[in-house]
């Protein structure tokens, strides 16, 4: 088996590295190495993940970061005084010799008698494994997320080898036991320490922990088990869905390992602007312009909606950003009943490019005019003789 490399040094870092710089590192390598944006090197970016997800799990792992700088990855695999898990205190209490502190310690696990000291480990290699989650992104309308929609995607995954039925053998084949270890799994490791003969359980380099090797690889999924394939998933996307919220698909990700269950798909959701409609929670927001004269005199008015367009009075009076509450027109609230409100704010254009006429008339009306046609400009005014008197 190859010889591990050091953890610093997959992820490209320092050893005295700060937790962020070792977060920081680990999403450059993930998005760099990732095999869904590779998929012609899918099988090496998989085999290189693996190594990158190691690395992280133990050094974002501030127990396990501090075994490693000790020891190595002899601290961390069992073998050697630094993959005593659990080293870190006492169990129970000393009532005698050192035996009764190992089993304090190590939770019975000490042979007794002749001051050797057995670590035993089952493999993990056959157990059931969930198959690994896998994400991508859609993107929708604004009037798609509103109302709910359905997309079709062109997703790549991992499925159980037909061939070979996940066997990895080639077919008319089989795995045959491991020589290395006798289909055990594992092997035992016998170390001579100041404590003793130490003896540890690891799973055989040979298989890997499986206690099968195959000498005759499918020809198809190249003794993997599984292969990467194409295929078409139709996305229920539920209405209200807001920009940024990811769907998860269960079941669509990578199958599973030794009969574990599928992964699931991540749908990152990305909703297009709208020219008129803005959102906020489940509320919707528009502008809506109306004349001087609608605004002096009033009138009904028609305003869009997510639902079609509704008449809405507009208050004689209406002063330019007045805000009208439309309720129950607004988004569908996910997975409760009811529906947030529209506002819709009255924004009065004033008209340019008057004729010499229209100018005559307006100047007449605003000379008919009286202080109290004009409330907030009086109120201003008053508030500015009482600041300078």
């Amino acid at each position: 088996m190859a010889e591990k490399r050091d953890y610093y040094e997959v992820l490209g870092i320092q050893k005295g590295a700060a937790e962020e710089e070792i977060k920081k590192a680990y999403r450059k390598m993930a998005r760099e190495y990732s095999p869904d944006l590779h998929p012609d090197k899918a099988e090496e970016c998989e085999e290189k993940m693996k190594e990158i997800n190691e690395a992280y799990a133990v050094l974002s792992d501030s127990e396990k970061r501090q075994r490693y700088d000790q020891f190595g990855h002899g601290g961390l695999d069992g073998g050697g005084m630094g993959g005593m898990d659990g080293f870190g205190g006492f169990t129970g209490s000393y009532s005698g010799d050192m035996s009764d502190i190992f089993e304090s310690v190590f939770g019975g696990i000490f042979g007794g008698g002749g001051g050797s000291f057995r670590s035993s480990g089952s493999s993990s290699a056959n157990a059931p494994r969930r198959g690994r989650d896998i994400a991508t992104g859609i993107n929708i309308s604004f009037m798609e997320a509103c109302q709910g929609t359905a997309q079709e995607l062109n997703i790549a995954h991992q499925e159980k080898c037909t061939a070979c039925n996940g066997s990895g053998a080639e077919p008319g084949s089989k795995p045959e036991t491991c020589p290395n270890c006798q289909g055990r799994g594992s092997i035992r490791v016998t170390q001579q320490t100041f404590l003793g003969t130490m003896s540890s359980t690891n799973p055989c380099p040979n298989c890997g922990g499986k206690g099968t090797v195959i000498k005759n690889p499918c020809g198809k999924c190249k003794g993997m088990g599984r292969v990467r394939v194409q295929k078409k998933v139709t996305i229920n996307i539920p209405p209200g869905i807001d920009n940024g919220q990811t769907l998860r698909v269960s079941g669509e990700g990578d199958c599973g390992i030794n009969g574990g269950p599928a992964g699931n798909l991540n749908v990152e959701v990305n909703v297009r602007p709208h020219p008129i409609f803005k959102r906020n929670g489940f509320d919707v927001e528009c502008d809506v312009m109306i004349t001087f004269a609608q605004a002096v005199l009033g009138d009904s008015i028609e305003v869009p909606t997510i639902d079609g367009s509704v008449r809405m009075n507009v208050p004689e009076g209406t002063q330019s950003g007045t805000k009208q509450r439309l309720k129950g027109k607004g988004i569908k609230r996910l997975q409760r009943d009811g529906r947030g409100d529209q506002y819709v704010t009255l924004k009065v254009e004033v008209p340019k490019s008057l004729t010499k006429k229209q100018k005559d008339l307006l100047k007449a009306f605003e000379d008919s005019l009286e202080e109290k046609n004009y409330p907030k400009k009086k109120s201003f005014k008053d508030k500015l003789k009482e600041l300078f008197s």
